[in-house]
């Protein structure tokens, strides 16, 4: 997995007092495995420096109002968890409850029979409580199996308010013609159009994932992630990838940006130096770059917007694509499946459990919290993501994440031959459409 795999699945949306430090050694509250049998709730979790504390606050008061039931937590980080996790699941040593990313990642869970169908377990008034694209990550077969625990990670287009300006541009381009018309503007004013850390694949895939999803709507990927045949053929794919190459014959991203890493900051640099105007990213580059270029943020020179729309697509101009949230689930084989189910429903989505993710920058997919939200830290950006996902009829993931990991590589690979000008539109097809 790559760092930004990690990044996106833990870490979230947050201020950039707690962005600075991230946890590298298992923590726990409590043992974990289901051997304490009836009435112990075990939860399994990722490391997060920010989050943890409400975690284990949770717990905390869950363990103060439960009857005869006790839960403890325990902590791991990332990679690690993941094969833990899949060694323990239907051993005597697994949680009741486990984290997952959900989408593809819990469909594995799923087919092997590791994840329990919670059903009738959750209420129809407990499940109205999440925004519905966001819960639609943690169903499979119109069955739930997953609760959204934490905050949403839309991808959105930041750009840099100042460069937007010289170059003449008055508004972040609401439609394909004026993207590619903020590009040519910046370009003739000596800037990078668009910031991207072509070194790392998974910065290209996100325009691929929203052209796609503008061009053709999301049941294009659906039927790629369901590996229908000639999926991969469907013209919305050669048509998306035409696109990324019309940006790229452009000069939209420069002419090095297959040397610059975003995990080194590379492009974010490039975005808040006013070498670059725009940058597509997911929800985190605030935080990040409240982090590393306050001054940038404080300042009010960094804005965002929604993905342009395309002349006649297919898609719905306001589905988004990116990292609905983390899930928890629950372990078929747990113990006690009803004081597991219980964990759930008693704590996710709690008023206190809610304050305090949005307390250290995370904004839950929870509906009604509009009005915590203005009243919290860094409130017009968090009023943005909220309402960007409240109003998505689709919220895709991230295709790297909803697809196996051998043909997700082999996604990212390809991709990055399109962007590199190695591969052509059609050639990419027929290399995804080879066994």
């Amino acid at each position: 997995m790559t760092k930004r795999a990690l990044i996106l699945r833990t870490a979230p949306l947050m201020m950039a007092v707690v962005l600075a430090a991230t946890a590298t050694a298992c923590g726990s509250s409590g043992p974990g495995g289901q051997g304490a049998g009836p009435g112990k709730v075990t939860v399994w979790s990722l490391q997060d420096t920010a989050l943890n504390p409400v975690q284990k606050k949770s717990v905390s008061a869950y363990n103060g109002s439960a009857d005869g039931i006790e839960a403890s937590i325990q902590f791991f980080v990332n990679d690690p968890y993941k094969q833990k996790l899949q060694t323990a699941l239907g051993s005597p040593a697994a949680p009741d409850v486990f984290l997952n990313w959900g989408g593809g990642n819990l469909s594995t869970y799923v087919k092997s029979g590791d994840a329990a169908d919670l059903g009738s377990a959750l209420s129809a008034s407990f499940k109205a409580k999440f925004l519905p694209s966001v819960l639609a990550g943690g169903t499979l077969d119109g069955k739930t199996y997953g609760v959204p625990m934490e905050g949403m990670q839309p991808v959105a287009l930041f750009h840099n308010k100042d460069v937007l300006a010289a170059a003449g541009v008055t508004r972040p381009p609401r439609t394909w013609p004026e993207l590619l018309d903020a590009v040519d503007r910046m370009k003739a004013e000596g800037v990078t159009p668009i910031a991207l850390a072509g070194s790392q694949p998974w910065t290209e895939l996100m325009w691929m994932e929203y052209l796609l999803d503008r061009v053709g709507g999301p049941e294009v990927f659906a039927r790629i992630q369901d590996g229908g045949p000639g999926a991969w053929k469907d013209p919305a794919v050669t048509t998306a990838l035409t696109m990324i190459r019309q940006l790229v014959d452009r000069g939209a991203f420069g002419t090095n940006y297959g040397s610059v890493g975003q995990d080194s900051g590379g492009a974010d640099a490039l975005l808040a130096k006013g070498r670059a105007g725009m940058e597509l990213m997911g929800s985190w580059e605030y935080a990040g770059q409240l982090a590393t270029a306050p001054d940038f943020v404080k300042k009010g020179k960094l804005g965002w917007s929604e993905f342009p729309t395309v002349p006649d697509g297919k898609g719905d101009p306001r589905d988004v694509v990116g990292n609905p949230s983390n899930f928890f689930s629950v372990t078929a084989k747990s113990h006690d499946r009803d004081a597991a189910v219980g964990f759930i429903t008693d704590t996710v989505t709690e008023p206190a459990y809610v304050k305090d993710l949005i307390a250290i920058g995370q904004v839950p997919a929870i509906v009604g919290i509009e009005d915590e939200l203005k009243s919290g830290p860094n409130a017009d950006y968090t009023t943005f993501v909220y309402r960007l996902v409240k109003r998505a009829p689709s919220f895709t993931q991230s295709w790297d994440q909803a697809l196996d990991p051998a043909t997700a590589q082999k996604l990212l690979t390809n991709l990055q031959r399109v962007f590199n000008k190695q591969s052509t539109p059609r050639q990419f097809v027929s290399a995804m459409e080879a066994g």
